[in-house]
């Protein structure tokens, strides 16, 4: 029967790696992190400084806040060739990497994600970029950890479409993947009996993705002391963006551009989308109606369009949104309790183009990891490279 499901999902032509052809996961940590006692531990400049509770809202030699790493450099590089591999959705037809392009931010450059089948979500892929840092996920915060936001694209029916049973008997039918299970957990193989098991996959998942650090902006080299890495017109932007006129830091804190908190901020839908009322039903609480969580704006230049479900095309829309008036698009009907922080700023459009400026400061792809060549599953890297003109019309472009 697993020999059958490969058949199904191996397109034909296809080579099967062999015993020559064997991969051997990378025995060196990825960029940004050291070698300690067997595990990749973080190294970062803002390590040295106070966490954010002692340095106030978000100073430019602010701290970290708590992350994960210490997984083991094998078990990384086992989760990059899961994350690019679209033999872990049910028809073969998408990657991890579908949905969160290296190329794209790690998000997708759409409105709204696109699953098997074309079936379109209900909101945007957010971008993965520092979510070693986070303590919450999914636009309405639903999951407190990786691993289990991971498992809502695996199984769910409009995205990967598999289940935990499938996912084992697939993989564990590769040989490829065995070998490569069991580099990544020599412990857990010690016979030819061991079979691949779930949390293994949810490990190595994660540590893929906490290797995706983005601390090295020309933002960051400014922030560490190095004057001349922004220009004038980045300074004054980056002095708006912290000033009690604008507020921008108050929600997108540094060093991570995000409080990782839930707002209400009144964002309207793309124009013939229903009213989506965020985290509401997750917390059970009315005054959450229309929350969502404050995105990084880490690398936020690659990610357009905008907002839980692509409102804005463009850096400027978004921005320009803000000083709109508390509340100018919440949709007739709707009571929304906007958070506090958002109010009418009034900024002038040589400030809005300032800020955008500055927002471009925050790009650092450096530690981008590289796709493989080739997979465990004999199958091709799935990438989504619909042209992004084709893509922001999921709901970006469709502005009242």
């Amino acid at each position: 029967m697993r020999k059958l499901i490969l058949l199904v999902l191996l397109p034909l032509g296809c080579p099967v790696l062999g015993a020559e052809q064997a991969i051997e996961l990378n025995a060196d940590c990825p960029p940004g992190f050291e070698l300690s006692a067997g595990h990749c531990e973080l190294r970062s400049l803002y390590q040295m400084y106070p966490s954010l509770q002692e340095a106030g809202v978000g100073g430019l030699k602010t701290g970290l806040p708590a992350y994960r790493d210490g997984f083991t450099p094998q078990q990384t590089d086992l989760g990059r060739y899961l994350f690019f591999d679209p033999v872990m959705s049910r028809d073969g037809s998408i990657s991890c990497a579908s949905c969160h392009h290296p190329d794209k931010g790690f998000s997708d450059g759409r409105g709204r994600s696109v699953g098997i089948h074309d079936a379109v979500l209900p909101r945007s892929a957010p971008t993965l970029w520092n979510v070693a840092f986070l303590n919450s996920f999914f636009w309405d915060g639903r999951a407190s950890t990786l691993e289990e936001q991971m498992q809502g694209p695996l199984y769910d029916t409009h995205e990967m479409g598999g289940d935990p049973q499938w996912l084992l008997a697939t993989l564990n039918g590769i040989e490829a993947y065995r070998a490569l299970f069991a580099q990544a957990f020599p412990a857990d193989f010690t016979n030819d009996a061991a079979q691949i098991r779930l949390d293994q996959i949810y490990t190595a998942l994660a540590a893929f993705q906490v290797s995706l650090v983005s601390l090295n902006s020309r933002y960051d080299q400014y922030a560490h002391g190095y004057a001349n890495a922004l220009t004038e017109p980045e300074k004054e932007g980056l002095n708006i963006f912290r000033s009690f006129v604008a507020r921008c830091a108050e929600c997108h804190t540094p060093p991570l551009f995000t409080n990782q908190q839930l707002a209400v901020i009144g964002t309207p839908e793309p124009v013939g989308m229903p009213f989506d009322v965020g985290a509401e039903p997750v917390l059970k609480e009315p005054s959450q109606r229309g929350a969502f969580k404050v995105p990084s704006l880490r690398n936020i230049e690659l990610t357009a369009p905008y907002m839980h479900s692509g409102r804005f095309a463009t850096l400027r829309e978004a921005a320009a949104f803000y000083t709109g008036g508390r509340g100018h698009a919440v949709p007739e009907g709707e009571e929304l309790k906007i958070h506090w922080h958002i109010w009418e700023p009034n900024l002038s459009e040589v400030e809005l183009d300032r800020l955008v400026d500055f927002l471009r400061t925050l790009t650092d792809e450096s530690f981008k990891p590289e796709t493989p060549s080739r997979l465990p599953s004999g199958m091709r890297p799935v990438h989504d490279d619909i042209a992004l003109a084709g893509e922001i019309q999921d709901g970006a472009t469709n502005n009242e």
